[in-house]
């Protein structure tokens, strides 16, 4: 999103500067900061001091909110590169933190002397329970078959956006299993996180429960650091005594949240409750039976992307396919760009990238399910290609033209399957692929 990246952020604000709320759909700092790469680089360096400070206890509540201020901002001016669910998540994680986390200079360790609001907490924990339910109830309001008839994981780990090579193991594992980690995956998504409104010990085992599904998606599979943050959450399920945490000092036990803190949020969870239980209701019952005033509101706070509905692989992709961009200077010998994470070359064993986020990696696997035309990003990615820009083509695996860009371009899609074992152990390939089509025209870049 900087000044030669593939949508630059320039771009998106003087989309955004046409409309009469342009600072309410777009809250950012960039208004004021600016958009080129020195503005960016200040907004990021700025994220990671605040969250060197969340980490070492200093002014642990005021750098809770203003990480979420700041990377709002980010996401706002970050378009199609940063509409993930986890995301949303971490802004909303963020904001509650915030109720949480103690408002003093210096607060180091886990203990503090004074608790936090117990609605604070509870704000917390009914994100995770919204997070994990939401997850499971849209696999079936979605009405995809092969979730219905436990099938789905028959296809998952390797139609999944950036695979792993467990994930390869994994999916050559027999159809009973496949099925049993399917049901047992409903069970964990839809029954699990009603022990939140338990007592400590159910609730301790709700948290368990939780992060071992969290740690099974991660071992099969790229997705950030989604699966670590749904982890943190689930702290939130525990007692301090589970970890061998005093209140604090003497009698610091008794000290009671501040009020101001209190009311915060008892005023947070009702709308935390209300804007949710839309949302929820929405989703599974579509937002056509909710009241003209509850879809007003919704709008309202979206641009925030602070109270938020989730809903992870509500339907299951049966095909892969993927998108491998040429490059040639005469239209007849054709040369692969090779990504860095995505699957390119056969040969090359599906890696482990999380807690990084390749971004232009995921967003390459939605534009193999559709079009250009759908995807209007990716015709801008090859132009920068085809400009030799810098920032793009390091986020790229390889350029196999370092001396300067080819004069033509092309994108070809392609069938992606794991290779058998038998194929694997011959050949040494984890993949077996068949050429479909082009994708797109092919571009003249000396144009």
């Amino acid at each position: 999103m900087g000044p030669e990246g593939i949508q630059p952020a320039s771009e998106t604000l003087s989309l955004m500067e046409e409309s009469p709320a342009c600072y309410w759909r777009a809250p950012t700092l960039c208004w004021w900061v600016g958009t080129n790469g020195s503005a960016l680089s200040a907004l990021t360096g700025t994220g990671i001091m605040l969250s060197v400070m969340l980490l070492a206890g200093v002014l642990p509540g005021l750098a809770c909110v203003l990480l979420w201020a700041v990377y709002l901002s980010l996401v706002a001016v970050g378009s199609v590169f940063f509409s993930f669910q986890w995301d949303i998540l971490l802004l909303e994680t963020l904001a509650l933190a915030a109720f949480v986390a103690p408002w003093k200079v210096w607060a180091p360790g886990l203990a503090s002397d004074r608790p936090p609001s117990r609605v604070a907490v509870w704000l917390l924990r009914l994100l995770l329970f919204k997070l994990v339910f939401m997850s499971g109830v849209v696999k079936l309001t979605s009405g995809d078959p092969t979730w219905r008839d436990l099938s789905a994981l028959e296809y998952h780990f390797w139609t999944t956006c950036l695979p792993v090579w467990v994930g390869w193991h994994v999916h050559w594992m027999p159809e009973m299993f496949h099925r049993v980690s399917t049901a047992l995956m409903f069970v964990a998504e839809l029954g699990v996180p009603f022990l939140v409104f338990t007592p400590s010990r159910f609730r301790a085992g709700a948290a368990v429960l939780i992060t071992l599904l969290q740690l099974g998606i991660a071992a099969t599979g790229n997705y950030g650091f989604f699966n670590l943050l749904t982890v943190v959450l689930c702290l939130m399920l525990l007692d301090d005594s589970l970890f061998g945490v005093s209140p604090g000092p003497p009698g610091a036990g008794s000290r009671k949240p501040s009020r101001w803190g209190h009311g915060l949020a008892w005023t947070m969870m009702g709308v935390f409750v209300m804007l949710s239980g839309i949302q929820m209701q929405g989703r599974f019952a579509g937002y056509d039976s909710l009241p003209r005033f509850a879809i007003v509101a919704v709008q309202a706070v979206q641009p925030f992307r602070t109270i938020n509905g989730y809903g992870l692989f509500a339907n299951m992709t049966t095909v892969r396919r993927e998108i491998v961009v040429e490059g040639s200077n005469d239209g007849k010998a054709w040369t692969p760009y090779e990504f860095q994470w995505k699957p390119g070359d056969p040969d090359r064993r599906p890696e482990f990238v999380q807690p990084h986020m390749p971004r232009l990696d995921w967003q390459m696997w939605f534009a193999a399910l559709g079009s250009p035309r759908s995807h209007p990003w990716f015709i801008s990615f090859l132009r920068r290609v085809g400009e030799g820009s810098p920032p793009v083509l390091g986020l790229l695996g390889s350029n196999p033209f370092p001396e300067r860009p080819p004069r033509y371009l092309r994108a070809v899609v392609w069938d992606y399957r794991f290779a058998e074992p038998p194929v694997r152990e011959a050949s040494g390939s984890w993949w077996v692929r068949e050429e479909i089509g082009p994708y797109c025209p092919v571009l003249d870049v000396a144009r």
